[in-house]
């Protein structure tokens, strides 16, 4: 399910552009298998609370209803908030078709859609450490990859973005059997890791799929992190298409 990598996902300053990087033959192939396998459930009805977490660690939590959708390169997921009240309505929608991507915002106190433009990708996305950027698709055309290291617990694959983004680099920690995402780090350019995205508690969802039931996104420079987790998961739904519209944004639950 993109989702997960779109939350995570998945999922965070002025975007830079990136350099033109070696591509690996052996690490893209690593990531494309990744990016199959979360492909292969082609629709997921799913309940979730955020829980955001301040430097003092007092916490803010709200619950939400995700969608998602996958069907060759079209990839399509929407967030909808649930509780509490100050965000109850207020929805989110990304959609992907190879290498281009829509994201629109809806905001239910101002009754107003908004498309996330390219200088707003590093914002934090409804005040939790995830950024629009962190929930966009993670298509493998968009990288190029270098192998940093194989070992019997994880390949470690170092990916520069082709285009505009507020991060340097990130490395990808993939298990090696079940080509899953358990750790994220994303670097600026002075090589200092600032922010870490961890997941943990997988479940089975097909032969070919697992998906973590908690993430957790660390600012590192901040010291913030926010969790995400998956109480219920449907695979299969019929979601019908007209939730990934405006309509759908404006609809809610």
């Amino acid at each position: 399910m993109k989702i997960y990598l779109q939350l995570l996902s998945i999922i965070f300053f002025l975007p830079l552009f990136a350099s033109a990087q070696p591509d690996n033959p052996e690490a893209r192939k690593i990531f494309e298998e990744v990016d199959k396998r979360r492909s292969s459930v082609a629709s997921e009805v799913a309940k979730m609370q955020m829980i955001i977490y301040n430097s003092n660690g007092n916490r803010r939590k709200r619950s939400l209803k995700s969608f998602s959708y996958n069907e060759g390169d079209i990839s399509k997921s929407l967030l909808i908030f649930k509780e509490p009240a100050n965000v109850r309505g207020t929805a989110f929608l990304n959609i992907s078709e190879g290498s281009d991507e829509l994201q629109k915002l809806y905001l239910p106190a101002l009754k107003r859609i908004q498309t996330i433009s390219a200088s707003q990708k590093n914002d934090r996305f409804v005040g939790s450490d995830f950024t629009y950027e962190d929930l966009g698709d993670q298509n493998p055309d968009d990288y190029s990859f270098e192998l940093k290291a194989k070992t019997d617990t994880a390949y470690v694959l170092q990916a520069t973005k082709k285009g505009n983004s507020q991060y340097d680099h990130f490395r990808f920690y993939i298990h090696p059997q079940k080509y899953t995402l358990g750790q994220v780090e994303y670097f600026n350019e002075e090589e200092e890791m600032i922010k870490k995205l961890v997941a943990e508690n997988f479940e089975q969802l097909n032969e070919q799929l697992w998906q973590p039931r908690k993430m957790t996104m660390y600012d590192l420079k901040n010291n913030r992190r926010t969790e995400l987790i998956w109480n219920d998961r449907t695979t299969g739904s019929d979601i019908p298409q007209w939730r990934f519209t405006e309509r759908g944004l404006r609809r809610g639950l």
